[in-house]
């Protein structure tokens, strides 16, 4: 494979589409896509439903980072799938950039049939790379005078939203079901190099989560007729990829920012923050993604890079709820020391979890937040991919949440 001459890092996480825990001995097979028969790894998952981190060869960083450097800059692995009772997976496209790790999902559907029933799925290029169609452009603030327009009094971060895989018109197109979250790391990772400035990738996601809370906020397909939340169509919206892998750098931003999005004064909605790549395509008064990228190299903030493209009068919000947690972030940071409820609840969280990930030791519910407490958090903030220190902030509180409601399915009950 010619112009692999850097490393990028992976990891798989298998878990059961059914009830979202670890899928333990799953076996994966990695080959270059296009070489079939050269399988260059053979991985199995532990009792967190994880591979090992593996180096794998990808093209030079500067690939990722030089707008005026055509070639690919990622390189394109297929994984194969199985494990014990569960229908086999095929993942064709897995991108890995040079210095960043891939964090590669995979979710599995318990066997049905005798014979094994394959999912594939190809992983289409990137769109700073592929050709995709450029943003039909739209007014940023959507009008609230026609009856029914906005059924929302407040910002809501909504815990699943409905991604229309394809353009709007074609209902050939299938509907998924995904979690905010996730759908913004898949977004982010679709649409900007994970190779960028932190700043410049806190200014992308913003970005796109406040042109995805504005098609929440005044459903907009909705009151089309349409009985989705957002589509895949770069056209129209951003581009989502069934079972692409996200990335370390572009998770992170996302589990610290999540429930931001860009206002301006006077205006209840989020803003529908239109942009394009700057190179491929132009587009006067939105940000570019190359431009941005520049911006940060020279030490532009995310607000600063955001204002210069949409101008002084915007601003970082903060939805005024976050739905299917059970309770919200108690404000400040738990650790040695730390006593009451906020710590009793988040101990019973990670005890349902401990029960699905045996590797995160049980705690004692007690309140009491101690050297054992601060083990367990310490694992489970190894096992998803959070900085290790043991205390609960904001981010990992909102991931022993996520997780919680994941394992226990508490979000149907309610």
């Amino acid at each position: 494979m010619p112009d692999m001459v850097d490393k990028g890092k992976l990891q798989i996480n298998v878990t059961s589409e059914i009830t979202s825990r670890p899928i333990v001995d799953a076996r994966i097979s990695i080959y270059y896509t296009g070489e079939p028969g050269n399988r260059l790894e053979e991985l199995e998952t532990n009792s967190s439903g994880q591979t090992q981190e593996i180096e794998l060869n990808a093209p030079p960083v500067e690939y990722s980072l030089n707008p005026a450097i055509e070639q690919q800059p990622y390189s394109e692995y297929t994984l194969e799938i199985s494990a014990p009772d569960f229908e086999p997976v095929s993942i064709a496209g897995t991108e890995i950039l040079a210095d960043v790790k891939a964090i590669q999902q995979v979710q599995m559907s318990p066997r049905t049939t005798v014979q094994n029933a394959q999912q594939i799925f190809v992983i289409p290029a990137h769109t700073l790379y592929g050709t995709y169609p450029p943003k039909i452009p739209e007014e940023e603030i959507k009008p609230v005078t026609e009856t029914g327009e906005i059924v929302l009094s407040r910002v809501v971060v909504p815990e699943y939203i409905v991604v229309h895989d394809g353009s709007p018109q074609d209902s050939t197109a299938k509907d998924y079901y995904i979690r905010y979250k996730d759908y913004i790391k898949n977004v982010a990772s679709s649409e900007i190099y994970a190779t960028w400035p932190a700043d410049t990738i806190r200014a992308n996601i913003l970005a796109i989560m406040s042109f995805t809370l504005n098609r929440v906020y005044t459903e907009w397909y909705r009151n089309k007729g349409y009985d989705f939340t957002i589509t895949s169509s770069t056209a129209f919206d951003h581009k989502w990829i069934p079972e692409r892998n996200v990335f370390d750098t572009i998770s992170t931003v996302t589990d610290e920012l999540f429930a931001n999005y860009l206002s301006r004064p006077n205006v209840r909605q989020p803003i529908l923050t239109q942009y394009c790549d700057g190179r491929q395509v132009q587009c006067p008064n939105w940000m570019t993604q190359w431009g941005s990228k520049s911006l940060g190299d020279q030490g532009y903030t995310p607000i600063e890079i955001l204002r210069y493209y949409y101008g002084d009068n915007m601003y970082v919000n903060i939805a005024q709820e976050i739905s299917g947690v059970p309770s919200s972030w108690p404000g400040y940071t738990l650790e040695n020391g730390s006593t009451g409820d906020k710590v009793r609840q988040m101990q019973e969280q990670l005890n349902v979890i401990a029960g699905a990930y045996p590797a995160i030791p049980k705690v004692t519910v007690d309140g009491i937040y101690g050297p054992g407490t601060a083990e367990a958090v310490r694992v489970f903030q190894s096992v998803f991919g959070l900085p290790e220190t043991g205390t609960v902030d904001y981010r990992t509180w909102y991931k022993i949440s996520e997780i919680y409601v994941g394992v226990s399915r508490i979000a149907e009950l309610v």
